[in-house]
């Protein structure tokens, strides 16, 4: 015999140990937030799909052994990635999970430009890991300042030991280009100053988080766990970057060596990565195409291993990058 409540009475009470069931739109929201990295792939592939189909077809021609070790580069390129997110923050981060979010934030990255996307994904990654919004900020301009300071000593570095063999007065811009870059930079120091005098309200915000990331870099360069992954990871990515570069123009039978393939990266991501497109794509590969072609390299050539690069690091990541990104979603780590 089955006890129904009768019309106008309270039924059973809840059981307070149940745990609440989760809002149907909650689910939706966050189902379509998973697949929203696949539908935006499937996008980018049909407007660009020549260039998908250029590269890979040439990578198809080319020599595998040397494609599987621009592969491995590119994965190592993860691991240099992980390793500087570590090193930006005190907290000690689980090892796979950061891996993983780097992963992720590889696709978002190459998605939206100025590194928005992967800024927006490792911000929330470490606001899951129990890190606030203050610090995880601080820690992505700690990356953000970390990376161009570290480059620019590869840079030096190469000039250095390569004084000869890399002609580099022919790669220098002239005066009025340095002038347009040192004016371009002074505006927005001005600017900045400008908003945080005549903005009282920015004034606050934009002065807690520069005291919590100088607290906080002050912290990190007391701890050799932390600022040795963090310098040596940022010093790491364009070395990585580069090298995939050369293993693909060796495939394709690239006439340049190793050093000055880097060098080409180091000069092309400097004179314009700071062109806001997704993942550096267009202005630093018309760039990189320049400055091969001034180490001798023929153009058509060139040309093709920056496409290749950017298949093996863009378009054959993208795939699993946003499955990870869709996974780590679905776990509610991001």
């Amino acid at each position: 015999m089955t006890l129904t409540p009768l019309d106008g009475l309270p039924g059973p009470a809840p059981d307070p140990a149940a745990p609440p069931a989760a809002p149907t739109h909650a689910r939706a929201v966050r189902l379509a937030v998973s697949l929203l990295p696949l539908l935006l792939i499937a996008a980018w592939a049909v407007l660009d799909w020549r260039s998908l189909y250029d590269g890979v077809a040439r990578l198809a021609a080319a020599d595998p052994g040397w494609l599987l070790v621009a592969g491995v580069f590119t994965c190592l390129g993860w691991v240099a990635a992980a390793c500087v997110r570590q090193g930006a923050v005190p907290e000690r981060l689980p090892p796979g999970l950061l891996l993983a979010s780097q992963v992720a934030a590889g696709a978002a990255n190459h998605v939206l430009p100025a590194s928005i996307g992967a800024h927006a994904v490792t911000l929330r990654f470490l606001q899951g890991q129990g890190i606030p919004l203050a610090r995880g900020t601080a820690s992505l301009a700690l990356y953000s300042v970390v990376k161009p300071v570290a480059k620019t000593v590869v840079l030096l570095v190469f000039l250095v030991a390569f004084p000869g063999m890399l002609h580099f007065g022919d790669l220098m811009p002239d005066s009025w280009t340095l002038l347009l870059m040192a004016g371009g930079a002074a505006v927005a120091l001005a600017a900045t100053g400008v908003l945080m005098t005549v903005v009282p309200a920015l004034r606050r915000p934009l002065t807690g988080l520069l005291r919590t990331a100088l607290t906080d870099a002050r912290v990190l360069h007391t701890r050799p766990s932390r600022y040795l992954p963090l310098w040596l990871g940022a010093a790491a990515t364009p070395l990585l970057q580069g090298s995939v570069i050369a293993a693909v123009g060796y495939a394709l039978g690239l006439p340049l060596s190793w050093a000055q393939v880097i060098f080409a990266l180091l000069i092309a991501s400097t004179a314009v990565g700071a062109v806001p497109a997704p993942g550096g794509i267009g202005p630093v590969d018309a760039a990189m195409v320049f400055t091969m072609s001034a180490f001798g390299a023929p153009v058509g050539l060139a040309t093709a291993t920056v496409i290749g690069y950017r298949v093996m690091t863009v378009w054959i990541p993208l795939i699993p990058g946003a499955l990870v990104l869709s996974a780590l979603v679905q776990r509610k780590v991001l």
